[in-house]
């Protein structure tokens, strides 16, 4: 299953380097990201959404694109793999399997100038190990569909 985690940072540069850790965890085989946003408002009050390709999105461009050379690999091969991958890519996106974008938008709405938020779409996560890579960050678990010790260990790593 699926747990969707938001923090908020009070700078700008928390959450892109927060995801990093996570990244690293990711390689490591103790977490699975399935879609990730890191979201900064600067001190004017500016937002900039980095979105992270969701998985769902890299597999439908990569369906596509084998559906689309298949189909069209006889006369265009190239653009049967193009026109698959674009396509697979769209179709992925529109089933909103990723971070909700009017979510994002609800939350960039509510930061202060000046800082920074982290939404993680993940699973198959070893809390323990992504606790310890986001200890070095002081944030705030801004909402969450983990309940229990896990919730709780991931408080204490933020603090």
């Amino acid at each position: 299953m699926s747990n969707l985690v938001v923090l908020t940072f009070e700078d700008m540069v928390q959450a892109g380097n927060a995801l990093e850790a996570l990244k690293k965890v990711q390689a490591e085989g103790q977490l699975h990201i399935e879609d990730a946003a890191v979201i900064v408002k600067d001190e004017a009050g500016k937002v900039e959404v980095k979105n992270q390709a969701s998985s769902a999105a890299k597999w439908g461009a990569f369906g596509g694109s084998v559906l689309g050379l298949l189909l069209m690999g006889v006369f265009f091969p190239l653009a049967g793999l193009a026109i698959g991958a674009i396509s697979g890519a769209l179709i992925a996106q529109s089933l909103n399997l990723g971070v909700d974008q009017k979510f994002v938008k609800d939350v960039t709405e509510t930061l202060k100038p000046g800082s920074s938020a982290l939404f993680v779409i993940g699973d198959k996560g070893n809390v323990a190990v992504v606790a310890a890579a986001l200890t070095p960050f002081k944030g705030t678990i801004y909402q969450t569909s983990i309940d229990g010790d896990k919730l709780e260990a991931l408080k204490s790593a933020l603090k």
